[in-house]
């Protein structure tokens, strides 16, 4: 799967796949968009939501590893230690890595993106005291975990190029992956995701949408 670096409308880089033409992220920003969908929308509304000592992100699609570094970076002291974990069927190697600039557009040492990335697969790893990171070399079709996650970031490759990830029978999954009060964010706001989402038991609200984007979804499992 060939990969272009392409740099986004707010600075900061993301892959251009050019057999599926699609990016990894929006070209109208990359870090705008995770900061908008996944921090604003997920775990900002989560930490308001909820009080625990610990929060259990999972995060389909761990790709660049944009989501868990702003993550990582937005954690406050007196927050909830975050056990952050992410399914990647198909991981990026250190030429792709090289290529990003998010640590330069952060103004933060590469070190931490690459401890990110090189945390051994398959094993809970400690990044920082407040942040543990455990990836799978995995399919979302092959996950089964039930009732142990409080926030899903859903950042699969669009419903257009990967239509099996956007089904009832994933977000059935996805549903069953959460803790009774759990909540799954998404960029997407096509209309079949929202029933799909909702045909499962979800409460699925519209919300504005990142740069470029008028809406995405946030879907709740419980009551809020």
């Amino acid at each position: 799967m060939f990969k272009e670096a392409i740099t986004t409308s707010d600075g900061s880089t993301t892959f251009y796949v050019k057999d599926r033409d699609e990016t990894y992220h929006s070209r109208h920003g990359a870090i705008a968009e995770a900061r908008h969908v996944f921090l604003k929308n997920g775990l900002d509304f989560w930490l308001e939501s909820q009080g625990k000592k610990e929060l259990k992100i999972l995060e389909m699609g761990f790709g660049t590893g944009l989501n868990c570094l702003l993550t990582q970076l937005a954690i406050k002291s007196g927050q909830p230690k975050i056990q952050y974990h992410a399914l990647e069927a198909f991981p990026l190697d250190h030429q792709d890595i090289a290529q990003l600039n998010f640590t330069e557009v952060l103004a933060v040492d590469l070190e931490l993106l690459m401890s990110l990335h090189d945390a051994p697969w398959e094993k809970l790893v400690t990044i920082t005291d407040d942040f543990a990171v455990k990836k799978q070399k995995m399919k979302v079709e092959d996950f089964d975990q039930k009732n142990h996650f409080d926030l899903i970031y859903y950042d699969a490759f669009g419903a257009r190029v990967q239509p099996e990830l956007w089904t009832e029978e994933i977000f059935k999954t996805m549903y069953e992956a959460l803790n009774s009060q759990g909540v799954l964010v998404t960029y997407s706001a096509k209309g079949s995701v929202r029933r799909a989402l909702q045909s499962v038991g979800f409460d699925v609200s519209r919300l504005s949408g990142p740069p470029g984007k008028r809406e995405m979804l946030r879907a709740c499992k419980g009551v809020f």
